[in-house]
């Protein structure tokens, strides 16, 4: 298989720094194959799990990934995705080659459903968007690219909904002793994370939560995630779904980006001016901090960093 994920895109807007007040640069994966950094995880999942069919559970982003590496592996892929997911990712998941599973989740958890496709289909395997060695070494490879990054940042933010990204950008952090400084962001809405922080455990919600960010919209972080992000990440930055709007408009017009939701969980901070003294969740303390943005699907278009791009912001102290 020659075709392997591209090499992430860093992107500075003028225009936007100074209307922020940050030396911000955006680490998109809006050119990632599938518009997302989950095709990193993807493709290791489909290049390394030896059954012929792989299930996940997906908002979308990771269902569009795996199902093109499925195809590019010659596997078969079934996606669980909840009842009111994006049409427009509905059909891109399948547009890719895989079957939707569509599950309301009002009455049923999608890992329900995982758990009962897997009894189905005993051959099958599950490929998960935020946990397991393929996935993870996934992300753990975006981070050493914005880490590696000259000059290095001071702060690197990317949006948290099952964790992944933060896990692999603590990962790299750890194994490039880098000084940079990780925060997470998450809707309001969906602050299972900050929550835990607060608490000191993990804490799950309990029931799915709905977000303009629905690649975010899970109901917590694995018990492995939670004890690398509590010891790894230095908080949580919570966003309100009207400043996750404004960012949409804000990238559009100052940096010419069309960002998927998710991806400007980070951004939206800057909504109604918060991305200058967000609210960061440290343990149980609540700092006022210096202002952090973060790119799109921690990737771009769906999970993670700025804009419909790619995986998390980075910004250098002026």
């Amino acid at each position: 298989m020659t075709l392997v994920p591209r090499p992430t895109l860093f992107i500075t807007s003028p225009r936007l720094n100074r209307h922020v007040g940050l030396d911000l640069t955006l680490a998109s994966e809006t050119l990632q194959h599938t518009g997302s950094f989950k095709f990193r995880a993807a493709f290791n999942n489909a290049a390394q799990r030896k059954a012929g069919h792989l299930i996940a559970v997906s908002s979308g982003n990771f269902g569009q990934a795996l199902a093109y590496a499925c195809q590019l592996h010659g596997k078969r892929c079934t996606v669980i995705m909840p009842h009111d997911a994006s049409p427009t990712k509905v059909r891109a998941v399948r547009a890719y080659g895989a079957e939707v599973d569509l599950v309301d989740t009002r009455a049923k958890a999608r890992l329900e459903r995982l758990r009962e496709l897997l009894t189905a289909f005993p051959d099958a395997e599950a490929a998960y968007p935020s946990d397991g060695e393929p996935t993870l070494a996934g992300a753990e490879a975006l981070g050493e690219e914005i880490l590696a990054h000259q000059p290095a940042f001071d702060t690197v933010v990317a949006p948290a909904g099952g964790g992944g990204i933060i896990v692999g950008l603590v990962r790299a952090k750890r194994r490039m002793h880098s000084q940079a400084t990780v925060l997470a962001c998450e809707p309001v809405v969906a602050n299972d994370l900050a929550q835990s922080f607060r608490a000191g455990e993990r804490v799950t919600l309990p029931a799915e939560p709905t977000s303009l960010a629905d690649g975010v919209r899970g109901l917590g972080v694995s018990p492995d995630n939670w004890k690398i992000i509590r010891d790894g990440c230095a908080g949580v930055i919570e966003v309100e779904e009207a400043q996750i709007a404004e960012a949409t408009r804000l990238l559009f017009r100052l940096a010419n980006l069309r960002a998927d939701r998710c991806a400007l969980v980070g951004c939206g901070a800057d909504g109604a001016g918060a991305l200058h003294r967000p609210r960061v969740l440290s343990g149980d303390r609540r700092q006022r901090g210096p202002g952090y943005l973060r790119t799109n699907s921690a990737g771009r278009t769906g999970d993670g960093g700025v804009a419909t791009l790619g995986a998390a912001s980075a910004t250098r102290r002026r």
